[in-house]
């Protein structure tokens, strides 16, 4: 390792969460390496990834501030209201329902945008930012303590010698393994459908998280009059369903999706991807730390998995980067822990929260339907509490990062 290269910062890594947390440390006036095994022009392909993202309102608070959200809002849908209803398949829905409506706080509660384009979007800023540099296609196959710092050898042979490493790899980290880490972790008997459709009626940018006994069915808005729908059927059903002829298929898109906003029809390929649950057992070790999916993986019921993992940005960037301006040594073990206590518990209470959402309304057991309709209602009918949990929704709740709160890291 005596030939490696001193980088400030390495991140094994370049999704959405690697790439924004590269840009909050170089805003930060620290020199990054990226490395990531998939080409830029492939993870920006449309068959790449058919999923869209949500963003709360204080992750487009730090976006503005990395000077990305210039490059992605024309193509971000702002969510204006949320709808929460309950139903058997092929039934009206129970007349108890929760209402989220964005003028009870004045602003959107958040933008949803396809993942090309918010990967789009991060390139641009990184291939601006002349204190990043971004090694693709290329893996981390090796990492080994030095002093005070990490030696990190890439398959293209090249070496860098760094006092932070940081896993940003996700759910398959191979760093949280080559580090020792373990998760707690188990799968959920679903699989998410996700396709677009198109439909008649515009939405308004109404989201729609519709609870079916096989799991939710959620309808969110994006540019035009286009939905992504986030489909949660059971294991055993979802192969079937991904093999349907398109016309069989859209029909049952349509005894799912209501006939609200008219005929609808895909309008793209499908994709399905498994649910699972997993939590590192650590975050941090000396010189090392883990962000985003590496560190945890929730069910997607609340929408929440990337605002999840910009929580993780914004404060491992805060904590960091106050160290280095201090003098202190901001890859040290004692300044990594603060980052693993602002975060983990907060990750560990949303992952709890979704898991229970999930197993509460993933059932057809009646007095357990009666409850949750009632409990929707009750929340919906009392204003405070509606508009806590709006807060909630935003991220908008509990100590924020600076970053989080639209300042500078």
């Amino acid at each position: 390792m005596a030939a490696a290269k001193h980088i400030d910062i390495v991140i094994g890594g370049g999704g959405m969460v690697g790439l924004t947390l590269a840009l909050a440390f170089a805003r930060g006036g620290l020199k990054v390496v990226i490395a990531d095994p998939v080409l830029a022009s492939t993870k920006t392909d449309a068959a790449f990834d058919g999923r869209v993202s949500a963003f709360s309102y204080s992750s487009v608070r730090m976006l503005e501030t990395l000077g990305v959200w210039d490059e992605l809002k024309s193509r971000a849908q702002p969510i204006n209201d949320i709808l929460v209803t309950d139903a058997k398949l092929g039934e009206a829905p129970s007349p108890f329902s929760l209402h989220f409506d964005h003028r009870e706080i004045g602003m959107p509660m958040g933008y949803i945008a396809e993942n090309r384009d918010i990967r789009k979007a991060l390139l641009a800023c990184v291939a601006r930012a002349r204190t990043i540099s971004l090694e693709c296609p290329a893996s981390v196959t090796g990492s080994e303590p030095a002093s005070h710092a990490i030696g990190i050898t890439l398959d293209t042979g090249k070496t860098f010698r760094t006092p932070l490493f940081i896993g940003a790899e996700g759910r398959e980290s191979a760093s949280r393994e080559r580090m020792g880490i373990g998760v707690i972790e188990w799968s959920y008997p679903q699989r998410g459908i996700v396709t677009t459709v198109a439909h008649e009626r515009p939405h308004r940018g109404c989201a729609y998280e519709h609870f079916l006994p096989s799991g939710p069915f959620a309808i969110l808005p994006m540019t035009g009059n286009r939905s992504s729908l986030v489909w949660t059927e059971r294991e055993q059903l979802a192969g079937a369903m991904l093999k349907l002829p398109q016309a069989d298929f859209e029909a049952e898109v349509a005894r799912r999706f209501g006939s609200h906003l008219g005929a609808v029809h895909a309008d793209g390929p499908r994709w399905s991807y498994p649910l699972r649950f997993h939590l590192a057992r650590a975050w941090v070790r000396e010189n090392f730390a883990l962000v985003g999916d590496a560190a945890h993986g929730i069910h997607p019921i609340a929408g929440q998995g990337l605002n999840l993992g910009f929580k993780d940005v914004a404060a491992l960037a805060e904590v960091a980067l106050d160290a280095a301006r201090l003098g202190l040594e901001y890859g040290s073990l004692e300044a990594l822990r603060r980052y693993e206590r602002w975060r983990r518990f907060d990750s560990f209470t949303l992952a709890a929260a979704t898991d229970a959402l999930n197993r509460l309304f993933s059932n057809d057991f009646a007095p357990l339907r009666v409850a949750r309709d009632i409990g929707l209602g009750v929340v919906d009918s009392i204003g405070p509490l509606r508009r806590f949990f709006m807060r909630h929704a935003g991220g908008d709740i509990g100590k924020l990062p600076r970053l989080l709160r639209g300042e500078a890291a």
